[in-house]
This record gives structure tokens, sequence and C-alpha cells, in this order.
């Protein structure tokens, strides 16, 4: 009996995947993809605003403890203490705040002596009285500097008197006095008196532009015959906001003026026309231009702004009409009387 050996064999079918299941396999590579991207941009995200969060902190803890040693300084302790309390809350490895909140805690508990009555004078606040009264006096006359004078002489000779007001007082006559130095010419003084006002309180938006515009004015001039591109890009912010600015010898529309000349006369050599026509154009919307800048105004006109030659006019060519008589200067054709051959 034989048998089919063909029969006894498995039917064994090999599936291939089929195309859905690549695409889906493809899309979810994608989507793992793209969450691993969304995931490191969200880290990144929250480092950046931790990395700024962390600059805002270390500026707030820098100015409390500076506030902290103005209040030492006066001898506003209790201000002090919760001032540097709070810095240690936030940072207890800031430079020098616990050693700065112990002296603090020991000034504060010294023990007051109690001296016999009979040793004891009736103290005396005439001194500080006569130097707050005549502060005021030289406020409201707006002698600014002799009112800080005499704040100064009084708090030498009574820490403690009117702190509040006193505080308030030393606060507006340096910012008057720091703002009428700016607008004099004198920058460097003015900037200063309007920080130490700034010990006291906010400073105003006003003596803060100002004061801003002032250390602008102070860097152009710190270019000034020595990088003309830098002395433009300055005095052209200053001559833009504060243009009544001046340091004594110049305002900034006229150093605006002259270093946009002077930076035009430097592209002109380099050979940058049109960038000069530009430096040469601003100092023109401020005033004339000297010589020199007039003279290169006019050469990078030309390069940058070269004339176009004008076309001639086309002259039209007369067309004879039909129908009518020929021109005079047209020959006309004569005709010939044709011989007749004899016979």
């Amino acid at each position: 009996m034989s048998e089919d050996l063909g029969s006894t064999q498995p039917n064994i079918k090999v599936t291939k995947p089929s195309r859905g299941k690549r695409f889906l396999f493809n899309a979810l590579g994608v989507i793992v993809l793209l969450a691993i991207a969304i995931f490191s941009g969200f880290r990144s995200g929250i480092g950046t605003r931790q990395s700024y969060q962390s600059s805002v902190m270390s500026e707030q803890l820098s100015e409390q403890f500076t506030f902290a040693l103005v209040d030492i300084q006066f001898g506003r302790y209790e201000n002090a203490k919760q001032r540097l309390e709070w810095i240690i809350q936030h940072d207890p490895s800031f430079p020098d705040a616990q050693q700065q909140l112990t002296n603090v805690l020991v000034l504060m508990n010294q023990p007051t002596p109690t001296p016999t009555p009979s040793l004891t004078p009736t103290p005396d606040f005439s001194g500080a009285e006569e130097a707050y009264a005549r502060a005021q006096q030289l406020i409201t006359a707006q002698d600014w500097p002799g009112a800080i004078g005499a704040l100064d002489e009084m708090r030498k000779l009574d820490l403690t008197y009117n702190t509040s007001l006193v505080d308030g007082m030393y606060y507006f006559a340096l910012r008057n006095y720091g703002v009428n130095l700016i607008n004099s010419g004198n920058l460097e003084g003015g900037i200063y008196q309007v920080t130490l006002a700034e010990r006291f309180g906010t400073i105003d938006r006003d003596a803060n532009g100002l004061r801003e515009g002032a250390r602008i004015y102070l860097i152009g001039a710190s270019f000034w015959e020595l990088d003309w591109a830098q002395a433009v890009f300055y005095f052209d912010q200053v001559y833009r906001g504060w243009a009544g600015l001046w340091d004594g010898t110049m305002y900034a529309t006229t150093r605006y003026q002259y270093a946009s000349m002077r930076y035009g006369d430097e592209l002109l050599a380099k050979g940058d026309y049109c960038g000069a026509y530009t430096q040469y154009t601003n100092a023109q919307g401020v005033g004339a231009l000297d010589s020199a800048a007039q003279k290169g105004f006019n050469e990078a006109t030309e390069a940058c702004y070269p004339a176009t030659a004008t076309p001639e006019p086309l002259i039209p060519t007369e067309t004879p009409t039909t129908g009518g008589p020929p021109p005079a200067d047209t020959p006309t054709e004569t005709p010939t009387e044709t011989p007749t051959p004899s016979p």
C-alpha cells in the first residue's frame, strides 16, 4: 500500500505585515519622538524660568542687604533685623548677612544704663530741632545742598529725631539736587545724588529716566574721537530721548550731528557711499553740514544715486497718404512715346 507523503506535510502560510501595521508603528515612533521633544522643551523652559527667578531673587537680596546696612548706620535696628532675617530665610549663605544680624542683635540687647536721677541731665534737643527747622526752610527755598547739609548735621546730633520724616526729606532733597545737577551739565554728580536718594525710596520715572539718559551720554562721550560708530549709536539714543542733555560743553543734539558727520567721512573713505550718505542725511536733520561733510555728502550722493541718461525723443517720419498728390521732391515718371515700326 502506497502512502501519499505529500498529504502529510502541513500547510504553512507566511504572512507579511500589512501596510496598515507598518504605518501604525511609524506613527507611534513619531509620537514618541514628539513627546520626547516636547518634554525636553518643557524642561528647558523650566530651567530658563528658574534661572530668571534666581537672578531676580539675587538682586532683591542685594538690595535688601544694602538697605539693612543703611538702617544699622542710622540706628534703625528693628528694620535691619527684619531685612537680615528675610535675607537669611531665602539664602542662608548670603555673604556677611549672619554676621550683621548678630551685630544687630547685640546692639538691640545692650543694657541701657540707668544713672542716678541727680546725675541725669535734661535732654537738650534744641540743636536737632534747629537743624530740622533750618532743613525745612532750605527745602522750601529749593536750596538742596544746604538742606542736605542741615539734615546731616541733625542726624549727627540725634539719629532718632523724626526718623521717617527726615528720611523723606533726605529723599526729596537728594532727588531734586541730582536732577538739577544733570540738567546743569554735571552728569556724574547728578547720577550720584539720585543714586543716594534711592536709598530712601523708589526713584520716580522722570528722575530715573533722566539718570539713564545721563549714563548713556557718558558712555557715548567715552567713544568720542575714538570710535565714531559707537558714538553715533549712543548719542542717537540720547538725541531721541533727552535732546537737551549736555555735559557743560556740548548738547546731545550737537554731539549726534558731529559724530554722524565724522562717521560719514569714515564710511566714505572706505568706499561705503550709501552708508556715508545715510550718516550725512542724519546729520542734516539736525543742522547744516560743515564744509568737509558737505563735500563728502555731494560725493556720496553722486556715487550712491548716479544720474541716469535721459533718452532722446524719437523724430516721427512722414508717411504719404494714398490718393493725394506726391510730395514735391518725389520724382515723377514722364511717359515717352514709343516709335511705330515702319512697314
